[in-house]
């Protein structure tokens, strides 16, 4: 099965007060860790964000919002809109310990049961942005969701089939317990990088 790896580097970064996808993490930006951390995965790598030409540097495309000004759930959308292949992993820029065993065995779950995506729980709630969707499912709910001004950006997942994985069977994979850490102030990102020398 054919994988597409899409980066959503949309986000506002508002506690941070700069694109964090582009800070420096011990010495490269950010989105290139999870890029190479997640990169075996997929049969093509994509970006989206509203700032195309900050990105050149990765040489993948780049996709701005299509459906703008409609949030987290609008960048699923194009995420979706975007990716060229059948299945579509899709992982937030600001996971510096994004799980490839994780999405592996999430791709096998979705394979294997032949549902429309496979998304993690941690004890905070669903992860949509460390998940694998079906496109051809999953991107009408998406859109149907929006159409009916719905924000939320898991209000369209009791229109399709999906898998989910309890924060123990998460843990068999993410055997530190990192792989949702986000990156969101300065303090959270020098924290990071301290444990990503220990790991």
């Amino acid at each position: 099965m054919l994988i597409s790896l899409v980066i959503q580097a949309g986000g506002e970064s508002r506690r941070m007060g700069q694109d964090k996808a582009l800070l420096p993490f011990l010495g490269k930006p950010l989105i290139e860790r999870v890029i190479q951390r997640l990169k075996p995965l997929a049969d093509e790598i994509l970006i989206t964000t509203n700032q195309p030409e900050n990105y050149r540097f990765l040489n993948l495309p780049a996709f701005p919002d299509v459906w703008p000004g409609q949030g987290a759930l609008g960048g699923l959308y194009t995420a979706l809109l975007s990716a060229g292949q059948p299945l579509v992993a899709v992982v937030a820029c600001d996971m510096p310990f994004a799980s490839l065993p994780l999405l592996r065995a999430q791709v096998e779950a979705v394979l294997q049961s032949g549902a429309d995506g496979a998304v993690p729980q941690s004890p905070e709630g669903y992860e949509p942005f460390h998940a694998v969707y079906r496109r051809e499912t999953c991107l009408p709910a998406v859109k149907a969701a929006l159409e009916a001004g719905q924000k939320r950006l898991i209000s369209w997942f009791p229109a399709v089939r999906l898998v989910f994985f309890s924060p123990e069977e998460v843990s068999r994979y993410d055997l530190q317990r990192l792989a949702f850490m986000n990156a969101n102030t300065i303090e959270e990102f020098r924290r990071a990088e301290e444990l990503a020398e220990e790991y």
